[in-house]
């Protein structure tokens, strides 16, 4: 869509001159459409704080992605290769081969891309995501698409799944891309209690993924396939898709 976010991220929430850089700034980029100071006072390695003030446009973009439409707000989890994003959740879903009567679960799901791609092929999709603001976007992706088939849980997606299989619920399929680090050992043994079919696993860290693709062994989940995706062209990162099927 050629729409551009500008984030600001501050130590203080006093930005003197802010309106005379807004007009400078969109004067000189006429595809920017929002800009929005996020105030971090954390002494840490995370980027963005809790607070944030709209100094221009929405506070948020939209982009499209396989035939749909999404708000991308500055603290929402989005792929930033949007055409190789493509190239991913398609090779990923036709890993999956749904027929039209499988209830998914989106484990990790950010504002709901690759779920709301899947519900297109599925009965229902259930979407969980620890990222409130991510969540907020997704329930709301949902219906500006007007899919009515999805729904979006706030919830650690471990403790969601943990859940879950304590109530014995049936499911068909698991998507997950969980971030750098990888999922839990509590998530893996819930999954080996609820046997669905088929997980896809995406991952952005090799090393985190094959750990955990050694605990699925463990829990019955086999693999034949591995699909590396060039998400970070020139540099050495990639994206792996791998189809696990339970024995």
């Amino acid at each position: 869509t050629n729409q551009t976010m500008v984030v600001l991220v501050t130590t203080s929430s006093v930005f003197p001159g802010s309106k005379n850089f807004v007009k400078e700034l969109t004067s000189q980029f006429k595809n920017i459409k929002t800009i929005v100071m996020n105030i971090n006072t954390r002494k840490t390695s995370i980027v963005l704080g809790n607070d944030e003030k709209i100094l221009f446009g929405k506070g948020y973009i939209e982009d499209e992605l396989c035939g749909l439409r999404f708000k991308i707000s500055p603290k929402s989890f989005y792929q930033i290769n949007r055409d190789q994003c493509e190239v991913l959740y398609n090779k990923a879903l036709s890993l999956l081969d749904l027929k039209g009567s499988e209830t998914v679960i989106d484990t990790y799901c950010g504002i709901g891309t690759i779920g709301m791609v899947a519900s297109k092929k599925a009965k229902q999709v259930i979407g969980v995501e620890l990222n409130k603001d991510a969540v907020k976007d997704a329930i709301y992706n949902a219906k500006m698409n007007n899919i009515k088939n999805i729904r979006f849980i706030n919830e650690d997606a471990t403790a969601f799944m943990v859940e879950l299989a304590k109530e014995k619920v049936e499911i068909d399929a698991v998507i997950m891309d969980p971030p750098r680090s990888g999922t839990t050992p509590a998530f893996i043994n819930a999954i080996k209690a609820l046997k669905p079919k088929q997980v896809v696993y995406i991952s952005c860290d090799p090393s985190t993924q094959v750990r955990d693709l050694g605990l699925f062994k463990e829990a019955g989940y086999a693999f034949d396939t591995m699909i590396p995706v060039d998400m970070f062209p020139m540099t050495e990162h990639v994206e792996c898709i791998t189809l696990l099927c339970r024995r």
